[in-house]
C-alpha cells in the first residue's frame, strides 16, 4: 500500500474523534470501512497506531510519533495550498510580515478590533511576503525595502509607504565607540561584522555598498537571522551589526546611529486589492503608522537621533 495524504488525514481524524465510530461519521465512511483502512495504514507504517479499549481508542507511543509528523506534514501542505477554497476566500484575515516593532503594534491594534479572526505568518524575505500576497496566501503584510532597491509594483497588490528610517548599528557596550552619540561607518572597518543573509530586495548588498563608499570591505565571519544569537555575539564584543533603528538596546549592547545616515530602509504596508483589507486600507495604514511612532517613542536612541534631525525622516 502506498501512503497518501488522505491516509494521514484519516489517522488524524481518528485521533481527534477518540473513537472509530465518531471518526467514521466525520470522514463520511462506514465504521467497518474505516477500520479496514486503519489496518492497511498500520500495515504500511509497520506498527500499531492506536489502542482499542472500552472508552474508545488512544494513540500508542508509536502512534503519537506518527501523528506528530503527520500533523506537521498536513499543516505544511495546507499552507502551500493557501488555506482557501476554490474561490480564494477564507474565513480569517491572513496577516504576514517582516518582523519589526511596527508589525507587533499593528497586530495588537487589529486584534483589538472585533470582526474577522486573524492569523499571522512571518517571513525573513520581504520579496517572499509579496509573492505570498500575489498568490493569495496572505491578505495583507508589512514589508521593508531599501531606497534604490524598491519592491516591484504588482497589479493585484496595493502598497503604501509608512515611514523611511535610517539603519543604525549595534555594538558591545564595551566597544571603544560605545560612548559616542553617532559612529562613523569608516571607524568600524577593523571590526568583525555579523550580517543577516540576503532577503531578496537588496539586503545586505546595500550594506556592502555603503561600506565600500566609506573606504573598506567589511569582514563578515558571521551570517545569521536569529536576533538572540546576533545580540549574544555583539554583547560579547565579537562583532558589530547593522540594525533597524527601532531595535531595542539591552544588557551589554548599545544602538548607535551612523554619521551621515549612509543606510536607509522603508517600512510599507501592503494588501491584496480583492482581499478583506481593500476597504480598510486607510485604517490599516493608520494602525501601522501609529505602531511605528509608538516604537520610536519607546527607543531613546531613536528619539534622540530624531531630535538632532529637527524632525521626522522623510516618509
Amino acid at each position: 500500500m502506498q501512503l497518501e495524504l488522505r491516509h494521514l488525514r484519516v489517522i488524524c481524524a481518528i485521533a481527534d474523534a477518540g473513537s472509530l465510530s465518531k471518526a467514521a461519521i466525520a470522514v463520511g465512511v462506514s465504521q467497518p470501512a474505516l477500520t479496514a483502512q486503519l489496518q492497511r495504514v498500520e500495515g504500511a507504517f509497520g506498527g500499531q497506531l492506536f489502542l482499542r479499549g472500552r472508552l474508545g481508542i488512544a494513540p500508542t507511543p508509536f502512534g503519537t510519533f506518527v501523528l506528530t509528523r503527520a500533523r506537521s506534514i498536513l499543516l505544511a501542505v495546507d499552507e502551500l495550498l493557501g488555506g482557501t477554497d476554490a474561490d480564494g476566500r477564507s474565513d480569517v484575515a491572513r496577516i504576514g510580515g517582516y518582523v519589526t516593532p511596527m508589525l507587533s503594534g499593528l497586530l495588537s491594534r487589529l486584534f483589538a478590533v472585533p470582526g474577522v479572526p486573524i492569523t499571522v505568518h512571518t517571513e525573513y524575505s520581504p520579496r517572499l511576503l509579496l509573492d505570498l500576497l500575489t498568490s493569495r496566501r496572505l491578505d495583507a503584510a508589512t514589508l521593508v525595502d531599501y531606497p534604490g532597491n524598491e519592491l516591484p509594483a504588482v497589479p493585484s497588490v496595493d502598497m503604501r509607504l509608512v515611514a523611511t528610517e535610517p539603519v543604525f548599528v549595534i555594538m558591545s557596550s564595551r566597544h571603544p565607540l560605545a560612548a559616542e552619540h553617532e559612529v562613523r561607518l569608516a571607524d568600524l572597518a577593523d571590526d568583525d561584522w555579523v550580517i543577516s543573509p540576503p532577503d531578496g530586495v537588496g539586503w545586505p548588498e546595500c550594506v556592502y555598498s555603503a561600506c565600500q563608499e566609506a573606504g573598506f570591505t567589511p569582514r563578515v565571519p558571521h551570517s545569521m537571522t536569529e536576533q538572540t544569537m546576533i545580540r549574544q555575539l555583539v554583547a560579547g564584543g565579537h562583532a558589530v551589526s547593522p540594525c533597524q533603528a527601532t531595535v531595542q538596546d539591552g544588557p551589554g549592547i548599545v544602538v548607535r546611529p551612523l554619521v551621515g545616515n549612509p543606510l536607509w530602509l522603508r517600512h510599507l504596508v501592503a494588501w491584496r486589492r480583492d482581499g478583506p483589507f481593500a476597504r480598510r486600507a486607510d485604517e490599516l495604514t493608520a494602525f501601522a503608522a501609529e505602531a511605528h511612532r509608538e516604537a520610536i517613542a519607546e527607543r531613546p536612541h531613536y528619539a534622540a537621533w530624531l531630535a538632532r534631525q529637527d524632525g521626522m525622516p522623510p516618509a
